[in-house]
């Protein structure tokens, strides 16, 4: 059996830990720079606010109904994930941490444990030591489980939160309540055309052919199909190395000159070489962007990215800006006004086995240095110690015009009991 637990309006509920005046009234978590909503609690989804509405064009809606509105405050989920996952992860050794507030978690030889009761032990412990509300479904199979656990987070009173799938009765009754564009697994595309051939149900789709599933679908939509009806054919996954890595901002204001576009995509190397060697890659390519604000009709529109080819694999601070920035001279027009840029590094290979050339490699100076540099700034913060081309007043500051203190993961914003 697999079991998903999964976080009630993860963002929402985080916000809500520390301030319960806000339980039973609308929530809303914004995105980076206070665009758009991220994140939703019931009471706001009620409110007919949609997933990736532009904060702006709602802020008439907010006021009239008192919506309380948050800049997204990552520090503070990130942590509490971890507190919830932690807890979880005492419950069986196997799991998959499949989003910051779902997990994956397989109950091998629980042949004789009551499931239901464990799972309502698993969400009220973790509810009670950290205040954040999960749903849990449990059922043979992952896609299953998926589908379980959205019974228990929209019949709550009726479940508990907690809902099995336990027999092919209830297998079937499930599936014939899913809708099939809200299959796990089943894109957009996918969706409509198994519409437009009248299945419109999970159970509608798994009494499909399997070779036409096969041929239309290709495997991954074979096995989907083959897990749906009750044969356990996905299994949990490993974590894998990231194929990519990017660092992309849009800018507080408008960019025309190359030495601050420099400036900023020299920060953006930076932060993609640090990723690579968090988790021990090097890359061999690199791609490096810029585009003006396209909802400036006023002013002339440009766009245009670059490939390079690096000489040998690196994660080396000094030589991805250098590539970055050979990039980045080569397509900067003069005369934009230039809104945002970004540097994506991929073609990855392990650290520990990059392929050496005849006539040029990587300065072997720059590991001991680079490694000097991640423990300084894990010391003492990120950002303090910079490459001279980097401005070195300036940090990363986003438009958090909402945001809320950090209170598990800066004593500054810890929280102070009068007693």
């Amino acid at each position: 059996m697999f079991a998903l637990a999964d976080c009630n309006n993860f963002y929402a509920s985080c916000e809500r830990v520390f301030r319960p005046d806000l339980i039973g009234k609308p929530v809303v978590v914004l995105s980076n720079n206070d665009g758009c909503v991220i994140a939703r609690s019931n009471e706001a989804k009620a409110l007919g606010i949609p997933m990736g509405a532009p904060a702006f064009e709602f802020e008439t809606l907010f006021s009239k109904h008192q919506v309380q509105v948050f800049s997204a405050n990552f520090a503070l989920y990130g942590d509490m994930s971890n507190r919830v996952m932690d807890i979880l992860g005492e419950y069986t050794p196997e799991m998959e941490i499949y989003s910051i507030d779902e997990v994956f978690l397989k109950l091998q030889g629980f042949k004789y444990v009551d499931l239901h009761a464990y799972g309502l032990n698993m969400q009220k412990r973790v509810t009670k030591s950290t205040g954040i509300p999960i749903s849990v479904g449990i059922a043979p199979t992952k896609s299953l489980a998926k589908i379980a656990n959205k019974i228990a987070k929209k019949y709550t009173q009726q479940t508990r939160s907690v809902y099995i799938i336990n027999s092919d009765e209830l297998r079937i009754k499930a599936l014939k309540w899913t809708k099939v564009e809200d299959v796990w697994g089943i894109g957009r595309q996918h969706a409509k055309r198994l519409c437009a051939l009248g299945v419109n149900n999970a159970l509608d789709f798994v009494q499909m052919d399997k070779d036409w599933v096969q041929k239309h679908m290709s495997i991954v939509g074979l096995r989907l199909h083959q897990d749906l009806n009750g044969i356990p054919t996905l299994d949990l996954e490993e974590v894998q190395p990231k194929k990519n890595i990017a660092t992309t901002r849009s800018f507080d204001k408008n960019f025309t000159t190359l030495d601050e576009l420099k400036e900023r995509v020299t920060t953006f190397a930076v932060s993609c070489a640090e990723k690579l060697r968090k988790q021990g890659s090097c890359c061999n390519s690199l791609s490096v962007f810029l585009h003006t604000n396209r909802f400036r009709n006023d002013l002339p529109q440009y766009a245009r990215s670059m490939v390079v080819q690096l000489p040998f694999a690196s994660n080396s601070n000094y030589e991805l800006v250098k590539y970055a920035n050979i990039a980045l001279e080569r397509i900067y027009k003069l005369g934009y006004h230039y809104k945002k840029a970004g540097v994506i590094v991929f073609d990855f290979t392990p650290e520990d086995a990059t392929q050496l050339t005849i006539f040029g490699n990587g300065n072997p100076n720059h590991t001991a240095i680079m490694h000097t540099i991640d423990k300084l700034n894990a010391l003492y913060g990120r950002q303090k110690i910079k490459l001279a081309s980097q401005d070195l007043k300036r940090m990363w500051v986003m438009k958090q015009e909402k945001l809320s203190p950090r209170y598990t993961t800066n004593l500054k914003d810890i929280i102070i009991v009068k007693c």
